[in-house]
């Protein structure tokens, strides 16, 4: 298959900056073996899950990004965090019968608190530690997960059945 006009004069547009030592253009960031292209929306994305206390769907990262990407679609959101995975960047949080949420894959090992209420998925910076004695006798663990279920600070405090998402419950979550 033939490149494109577009990408041939792309190409063209490396390889002179490269044989003019020229300074790289911040469009363009580069990884070991591959060049990544840092758009906007990429940034945005990016920023957003490092900021974040907890993981996000990829909905509330579209939401959050809105503002600084107005354009921004979902489809933008689920391809540059496809990329994202693929490069260990971040990583996904999954829950039975949820969509995927993401996060920085810099945390260390933690684990997740789901509130039944809001659906909201926290942050828990603890481990009860070795687990292999719960598993079969002769079986070896090797990792695991562990998700507690319940009611967040503001789910527990709202009386009504309105459980609205509240932004001020990830202050109370900091380390």
């Amino acid at each position: 298959m033939k490149p494109t006009g577009q990408k041939v004069g792309f190409v063209r547009m490396i390889k002179k900056h490269h044989r003019l030592g020229a300074p790289w253009q911040p469009a363009l960031n580069y990884h070991a073996d591959k060049m990544e292209r840092v758009t906007k929306q990429r940034l945005a994305i990016r920023q957003i899950i490092k900021d974040s206390l907890r993981p996000l769907l990829a909905q509330e990262i579209l939401e959050q990004a809105r503002p600084i990407v107005p354009a921004l679609s979902l489809g933008t959101v689920y391809r540059n965090l496809k990329v994202m995975v693929e490069e260990g960047e971040i990583k996904p949080v999954f829950l039975p019968g949820e969509n995927p949420r993401y996060e920085n894959a810099e945390h260390h090992h933690h684990h997740h608190f789901q509130c039944l209420s809001c659906r909201r998925v926290f942050d828990i910076h603890a481990c009860p530690g070795e687990l292999s004695e719960l598993a079969p006798k002769g079986f070896v663990v090797e990792d695991h997960e562990l998700t507690l279920y319940g009611r967040c600070l503001d789910c527990k405090q709202t009386t009504s059945g309105d459980h609205a998402l509240a932004i001020n419950q990830d202050e109370a979550l900091k380390p």
